[in-house]
C-alpha cells in the first residue's frame, strides 16, 4: 500500500492547484481524480470552455456588426458551428494536458478513479482496478455540479445545463435560459451572437444578484441593446417537453400572473451544489448541511482533524480562483506557516461582453451595514480609448469610507475589466486610500484611466475628464 503526506480528492484548480504547493512544501502527494482528465469542472466543462465559445462568438459578432465602421469589408459571413466547439475542446486539451504536465514535474502521484474514505487516514480507489492508499491528511476538492429545480427534469438534450450547452450540434432558434446569474447570462450571449432568439427568465428583480444594483442595472442595459429578452421577477413554476418544443411557465411575482414561453432550448442555470457523492464521508463521520456543503473552521479543517476541504464543497463563493487560494491556505498550513486569505478580496467576474467585475463591499452592503462611505463613478464612455475602440458601455465606481478614504469596493463595468479589477484588488490588499489611486499615474490612452478617474471622483469630485 502506496503511503504520502497528503491526498488530494479532485483535481479542479483548487485541488491541483493544493497538490502542487503540497509537493513545493517537501510532502509525499497523491492526486485522485475520477474523470478520464485532470482540471475539474473549471477547466473541461466550465471557466476554460465557455471563455473559449465566448471569444470566438464575440470575433463573429465583431465580424457581422461591427467590421464595417472600421473600415473593413469582408463579404458574407459565416460561421461554422462545429469547428468553433472542436476549437474550443483544443483549448481544453491543451490545457488539461498542462495539468499533467505540472503533475509529473512536481512527483505528484496520479490515481484515476473514486476516491471514498475506508477511514481517516485511508481511501479506496474505484478505477481500472481497485487500491488503497493511506495518507497522513486529505484534502476534499470535489467542488460542485449544475443545479437545477426538483419539477424540472433534464433530459440533456433539449433542457439542459452549462455542461451540454458547451458542445450542441446546433444553434437554437430560441434558447430560454432560467436564471439570470454569471452561466446564464454568458452561455446566453454566446448563443444570441450566433443567431439565437434568448430569453432569461430570472427570479429576482435583477440580474446578477449578488453584485452591486448599479452593475446589474448596467449590464441589463448593456445586453438589452444586444436585443436580449429578459424577464425579471418571474418565478419559473413547470418546464415541459413535447418533441422538440419546450413550454416554460412562470408567475409574474409584481403583477401575479400567469406566463408562458416556449423555445426549442431550454438552459438550466439557476447555481450550482457541492459535489460530495461517493466520498463516503459517513464512514468518518463529516456531515454536511443542508446544501450538501462541508462544515470546516477558520483552517479549513473539518471536525476530522486530519481532513480539509476547500472550494465549491465548503462556505463562500463557487468560484475557481477562491478554490486556489484556499488550496494553497491548506497546504501551507499543514506546512507549519500561517498564511491568510482575505475573502473580501476575492474578485468576482462575469466575462459577458461588457465585462463586469467586483471586489470588496457593494453600496447595499455598506448601507446596510451602517457604515459611512462617499462614492466616485466614472463612465466609459468618456474615455479616448473606449471610443477608439468602440467599446462605450459602462463604468467604474469606488467606494471609500467617508472618514478615512479607505477604499472598501470597487465595481466595473466595460471592456477588459476582467483583467482591470486587478488594480482594485491591489489597491484594496494594501489598503490604499482613493487619493492614493487618483495621484498614481495611469497610462493613456487605456481603460485603466476610468479606475484614476472614479477615484479623484471619490476624493473631492474631481475628476478630469467628465
Amino acid at each position: 500500500m502506496s503511503s504520502y503526506d497528503v491526498a488530494v480528492i479532485g483535481s479542479g484548480p483548487g485541488g491541483y492547484v493544493a497538490a502542487i504547493r503540497c509537493a513545493q512544501l517537501g510532502m509525499k502527494t497523491a492526486i485522485i481524480e475520477k474523470y478520464n482528465t485532470l482540471g475539474g469542472t473549471c477547466l473541461n466543462v466550465g471557466c476554460i470552455p465557455s471563455k473559449a465559445l465566448l471569444d470566438s462568438s464575440h470575433h463573429y459578432e465583431d465580424a457581422i456588426k461591427h467590421f464595417d465602421e472600421h473600415g473593413i469589408e469582408v463579404g458574407d459571413v459565416k460561421f461554422n458551428l462545429e469547428k468553433m466547439i472542436a476549437r474550443k475542446q483544443g483549448v481544453v486539451d491543451m490545457t488539461t494536458k498542462g495539468i499533467e504536465f505540472l503533475m509529473g514535474k512536481n512527483k505528484i502521484d496520479v490515481y484515476q478513479g473514486v476516491g471514498s474514505f475506508k477511514d481517516a487516514t485511508h481511501i479506496q480507489i474505484e478505477g481500472e482496478k481497485t487500491e488503497t492508499i493511506e495518507a497522513k491528511n486529505t484534502i476534499i476538492a470535489t467542488g460542485s455540479k449544475p443545479s437545477t429545480l426538483p419539477f424540472i427534469t433534464l433530459d440533456k438534450e433539449r433542457i439542459i445545463t452549462s455542461t451540454e450547452a458547451l458542445k450542441l450540434k446546433e444553434v437554437p432558434k430560441h434558447m430560454i435560459v432560467i436564471g439570470g446569474g454569471v452561466i446564464g447570462l454568458e452561455l446566453g450571449q454566446v448563443y444570441k451572437r450566433l443567431g439565437a432568439e434568448v430569453t432569461v427568465i430570472e427570479y429576482m428583480d435583477r440580474l446578477i444578484a449578488g453584485m452591486d444594483s448599479a452593475q446589474s442595472k448596467e449590464i441589463l442595459k448593456a445586453l438589452k441593446k444586444q436585443k436580449v429578452k429578459f424577464a425579471l421577477s418571474h418565478g419559473v413554476t413547470s418546464v415541459e417537453r413535447n418533441g422538440d418544443e419546450i413550454t416554460v411557465k412562470a408567475t409574474n411575482n409584481k403583477k401575479n400572473t400567469e406566463v408562458e414561453f416556449k423555445a426549442d432550448y431550454v438552459l438550466v442555470a439557476v447555481g450550482r451544489h457541492a459535489y460530495t457523492e461517493g466520498l463516503n464521508l459517513e464512514a468518518v463521520g463529516i456531515p454536511t448541511d443542508k446544501r450538501g456543503k462541508i462544515e470546516v473552521n477558520e483552517h479549513l479543517q473539518t471536525n476530522v482533524s486530519n481532513i480539509y476541504a476547500i472550494g465549491d464543497v465548503i462556505k463562500g463563493a463557487m468560484l475557481a480562483h477562491k478554490a486556489e487560494e484556499e488550496g494553497v491556505f491548506v497546504a501551507e498550513t499543514l506546512a507549519g506557516q500561517k498564511p491568510h486569505i482575505n475573502y473580501n478580496l476575492i474578485p468576482g467576474v462575469v466575462y459577458t461582453w461588457p465585462e463586469v467585475a467586483s471586489v470588496g463591499k457593494t453600496e447595499e452592503q455598506l448601507k446596510e451595514a451602517g457604515v459611512a462611505y462617499k462614492s466616485g463613478q466614472f463612465p466609459m464612455r468618456a474615455l479616448g480609448r473606449s471610443r477608439a475602440s468602440g467599446d462605450i458601455d459602462g463604468f467604474v465606481k469606488i467606494l471609500a469610507d467617508k472618514t478615512t478614504d479607505e477604499v472598501l469596493g470597487v465595481h466595473m463595468v466595460g471592456a477588459r475589466v476582467a483583467d482591470l479589477i486587478a488594480e482594485g484588488v491591489t489597491a484594496m490588499e494594501f489598503r490604499a486610500s482613493a487619493e492614493d489611486i487618483a495621484r498614481m499615474s495611469h497610462a493613456h490612452p487605456t481603460y485603466a484611466e476610468a479606475v484614476k478617474e472614479a477615484a479623484l471622483a471619490a476624493t473631492e469630485d474631481r475628476p478630469l475628464h467628465i
